[in-house]
């Protein structure tokens, strides 16, 4: 006791619970939040920070305020992140043109396939450095009549790993 007199100051006379009535204790540190109910705050308001620079880049068409950091009150941010909605309209409905199985924007992709023999590869095929997918038959380039040079990708692989060095010549006294 005598040691708080002296500092100025007081310890609290018993715990103090979280201010969202949480049912765990707070302290001073995180807000008298508990530390659940404090990360859960700190991440909503990084959040809106976020989506706040994200739509004042939309705005003003991609470079926001020349890089530097914008500085908003949160509880600005908070407001601006909950009223702002994003409203999707179908193509269809926006063109005003009729719908038809054609114009829809999700394709159907079926199984995959090998190219050259067209067999059913699923999670086993191998894709190619020409970028097809085949089967295990069909797997080496001189199976499927590959178009990818080799050669020229190798050449350039050394050349990039192996730059030359070629030291000063040394002046002769």
């Amino acid at each position: 006791m005598e040691s708080t007199k002296e500092t100025g100051c007081q310890a609290p006379e018993g715990p103090i619970l979280c201010v969202n009535n949480c049912g765990f204790f707070g302290s001073a540190a995180t807000m008298n939040m508990c530390s659940k109910c404090h990360k859960d705050v700190i991440l909503k308001q990084e959040q809106a920070k976020l989506a706040a620079t994200s739509i004042e880049n939309i705005v003003n068409g991609g470079s926001g305020s020349n890089g530097k950091p914008v500085a908003v009150d949160d509880a600005v941010n908070v407001l601006q992140a909950e009223a702002v909605e994003l409203k999707v309209v179908p193509l269809q409905v926006a063109c005003g043109t009729s719908t038809s199985p054609s114009s829809e924007v999700k394709v159907k992709e079926g199984p995959s396939r090998c190219s050259t023999c067209h067999k059913r590869v699923g999670l086993t095929g191998f894709s190619c450095r020409c970028g097809n997918l085949f089967c295990a038959a069909h797997r080496y380039s001189d199976k499927h009549e590959c178009q990818f040079d080799y050669r020229t990708a190798a050449r350039d692989a050394i050349a990039k790993a192996n730059p030359v060095v070629k030291a000063e010549k040394l002046d002769k006294i």
